[in-house]
């Protein structure tokens, strides 16, 4: 009798499953921390950014509004330019007293200031007032940034100049201490540090950020620039500020990380119970003896009798409850049991045998799990198989059916293994074929006798005089590679004399017979039914 399982790999299965048991819990545990982790970064980059972005404009709109002023205030000195100080110099001191941010305003000709509201009717040289001093033209309006003035050094400014065609022009001097104060007010909760530089002047900064130190946290950075002045903004932020609005984020990312985490946890353990208890089950139904065999005899048009008959493994609780073969075979094949259910199919098969009386060159097919094929255990399953058989049914030949997955893989392998068989009298179908992933070159590359027609292929035939080009071609395909055609799932006399007029060799389904017990099975051998059931063409 074959083994249902090795006591080696019963205790890996053991050793494993607490294994697989834990790794499943400890990711549905970190898994969503994970997550909470990296949404919360980005998301605290988001915040940032767009925190960023909103003061910058902010304080570039500020920047701008100031700059109007001055541009109105240049156009308002205008008239004054060509008018002696001592006129106009009460006029010019008013305007400055009446207008915020202005440091100081004046008139200038050539190279000299000659009337202002901070010195009066004293003449200084425009280098006096600006130790650098830029070439203008005529027209224009320029701007820049410095670092101080000669009244007021140590504090920064901004300069606003127009100059005539002849020479002559105004000037005014914003105080950078306005732009200071606003930088302070709305950088002062974050820490955000502001560079306002016009043209190519000095930088006016609120403060000075900490250069990075360090490789994994480094300093954002956000440059703007003015559309209507030469006004370029930096806003800086450390990677401690950045750290801090993560670790807010996280704490509210990770109450929810910690709820998911929980809900992971139980789905995960829900599953894994269901996958090890489906697994455990099916273990003790074989040990049970919950599972057995049916048999669906093959009909051959060539002799008009029953040629074969495949095997086909059921399952039926204790409380009577059916379990789909569907469901357990795709469960086996996803929780490696499958090789131990074929066994134990073998085996089952094995001790119907005992009671079988079966005619010469009748056939077995059985049904080969591609993972079971690709196994070492292969060939010494099948071989110690038909040992057991030939005890009671040396006439009877095995005809093993792959599956077209099975020939995926090890292509070379499976070609050596179904030679072998084949030289020791077993015999090769391909299951199926057409609803898989084989290619034609298969059917020349692999050792087959049998092609067998999916069901779905022949569900299509609806007249005897219809067309099915897929299926024509499939049993044109088989005639060709001189390979035996058996049709599965024929319900009805219209899909019999369609394939019949074909020559497709052989007939399987639950018109010619439903599968049944082995012991029904050989009542019905010694006095099958008529068929087929109406020996007139339907029409």
């Amino acid at each position: 009798m074959i083994a249902v399982q090795s006591e080696e790999s019963a205790v890996k299965q053991r050793i494993s499953k607490p294994i697989v048991r834990h790794w499943s819990l400890l990711a549905a545990v970190l898994l969503p921390l994970l997550l909470s982790l990296i949404f919360s970064y980005f998301a605290a980059r988001n915040q940032l950014s767009h925190h960023m972005s909103s003061i910058g404009e902010s304080l570039m709109n500020h920047s701008e509004q100031i700059s109007d002023r001055a541009a109105a205030m240049l156009n308002r000195l205008q008239p004054f330019s060509a008018q002696p100080c001592n006129r106009v110099l009460i006029d010019i001191q008013r305007i400055s007293n009446l207008n915020a941010y202005f440091r100081s305003i004046g008139l200038f000709e050539h190279h000299e200031i000659l009337c202002s509201s901070a010195y009066g009717s004293l003449v200084r040289p425009l280098n006096s007032l600006v130790p650098d001093w830029f070439s203008l033209q005529a027209g224009q309006v320029s701007a820049l940034s410095i670092a101080g003035t000669y009244g007021v050094p140590n504090r920064p400014a901004i300069l606003f100049v127009q100059r005539n065609q002849d020479g002559s022009g105004s000037y005014v001097i914003i105080d950078g201490q306005y732009l200071l104060d606003f930088m302070n007010a709305v950088g002062r909760h974050q820490n955000d540090v502001f560079s306002l530089q016009v043209g190519d002047g000095y930088a006016i900064r609120n403060s000075q950020l900490a250069p990075d130190n360090t490789l994994l946290w480094h300093n954002f950075h956000l440059t703007l620039h003015s559309a209507r002045y030469p006004i370029t903004l930096s806003v800086d932020a450390s990677a401690s500020e950045f750290i801090r609005i993560w670790l807010q984020l996280l704490l509210t990312f990770l109450s929810l990380g910690i709820i998911l985490a929980l809900i992971f946890i139980l789905l995960a353990n829900n599953w894994l119970q269901r996958r090890h208890s489906f697994r455990d089950e099916m273990r003790r139904a074989i040990a049970r003896d919950e599972f057995f065999v049916v048999y669906q005899p093959v009909y051959s048009n060539q002799t008009g009798t029953a040629s074969g008959m495949e095997a086909l493994l059921r399952w039926q609780r204790p409380n009577g409850e059916w379990v789909n073969p569907d469901m357990f075979i795709a469960a086996a094949e996803a929780e490696q049991m499958i090789i131990p259910l074929t066994r134990h199919l073998l085996s089952l098969i094995i001790r119907d045998s005992a009671g079988w009386q079966v005619p010469d060159g009748f056939h077995l097919a059985l049904n080969v799990a591609a993972e079971h094929l690709q196994d070492e255990s292969f060939l010494d399953d099948i071989r110690r198989f038909a040992r057991h058989m030939a005890l009671h049914t040396r006439q009877l030949k095995i005809l093993l059916e792959l599956t077209e997955r099975s020939l995926i893989g090890d292509p070379q392998a499976v070609i050596g293994k179904l030679n072998e068989l084949r030289r020791e009298g077993f015999y090769v179908a391909i299951d199926d074929f057409g609803t898989g992933h084989c290619t034609l070159s298969y059917l020349q590359t692999f050792p087959l006798d049998y092609l067998k027609i999916d069901k779905g292929f022949v569900a299509a035939i609806e007249d005897i005089e219809g067309e099915t080009p897929v299926l024509d071609t499939i049993i044109q395909l088989s005639h060709k590679l001189a390979l035996q055609a058996v049709a599965e799932g024929v319900e009805t006399p219209i899909q019999l004399h369609y394939l019949q007029q074909r020559n497709v060799a052989y007939i399987q389904g639950y018109l010619y017979a439903h599968p049944m017990r082995s012991d029904a099975l050989m009542r019905w051998l010694k006095n099958p039914p008529t068929f087929p059931p109406d020996s007139k063409t339907p029409g």
